[in-house]
């Protein structure tokens, strides 16, 4: 697992407590635009679609889901990096979604997604863990960009979810940096399972309280309820390359 080099501490729980309640259910609705059942586009209806500017979270969920399709078929576009984009793209940007995601190395989400420049604001650290560098990095995209969803991107067999899990039940402490991490996993580890079964219901519960910290903070809280932005949890199988939203 990669280290993380991050010194910022935590953000204090307390802050986020307030909207959570209020907010988790909207910030749940978006997650039921499945990104697995989306059919493969046709060269056609991909170019079309890819002129125009997305602003909905739904519109941003088809996308994403069209570009994961392509991905795992082998059916790459790798739309987006012509001399005319890269021309374009000196005046401004217009990214339609946020991918919070893992540093894992076989997880890049302009690939997972088969995305190009200018589409995506990837954030990555190890586990999603959230700092405020993080958090501000997911705000700009938000509140300055107007970028209509945050997808949360977890995956199947995560070194962090693991070495937390790990660290947990041997209680070792980690190097430094990755202690961090392990720390801001750890009240998401499911004691209920046992073995790799364990780190991969952690994994999912990780995410889903992720997505739900980001969904109370109050800028954030605030486009949800107006319906400008979904935040979704999601999970990438390093097996079928398959990205699928959980509820």
């Amino acid at each position: 697992m990669p280290s993380n080099t991050r010194t910022t501490a935590a953000p204090a729980p307390s802050r986020r407590t307030l909207l959570r309640t209020a907010v988790a259910g909207t910030a749940v609705a978006g997650a039921g635009l499945a990104l697995g059942t989306a059919s493969p586009a046709s060269a056609a209806s991909w170019e079309a679609e890819s002129t125009e500017r997305v602003t909905t979270p739904a519109q941003a969920l088809r996308r994403l889901a069209a570009g994961n399709e392509r991905w795992r078929t082998l059916r790459q576009e790798h739309p987006h990096e012509s001399a005319y984009l890269r021309r374009r793209l000196v005046e401004g940007q217009h990214p339609f979604a946020i991918v919070l995601g893992c540093v894992d190395s076989r997880v890049p989400p302009e690939l997972v997604f088969d995305q190009g420049l200018g589409d995506l604001l990837t954030v990555r650290s190890a586990g999603e863990v959230l700092d405020e560098a993080v958090l501000g990095s997911i705000a700009y995209g938000v509140l300055e960009l107007n970028v209509p969803l945050v997808l949360v991107l977890a995956h199947q067999s995560c070194g962090a979810v693991g070495a937390a899990v790990h660290a947990e039940e041997s209680g070792e402490q980690l190097p430094a940096h990755i202690q961090y991490l392990a720390d801001q996993i750890r009240p998401s580890i499911d004691h209920s399972q046992h073995g790799d079964a364990r780190v991969d219901a952690t994994i999912n519960a990780h995410v889903r309280s992720v997505r739900r910290r980001l969904a109370a903070e109050p800028d954030i809280a605030a486009k949800v309820a107006s319906g400008q932005l979904a935040v979704v949890a999601a999970r990438y199988e390093l097996r079928d390359q398959r990205v699928r939203t959980l509820a």
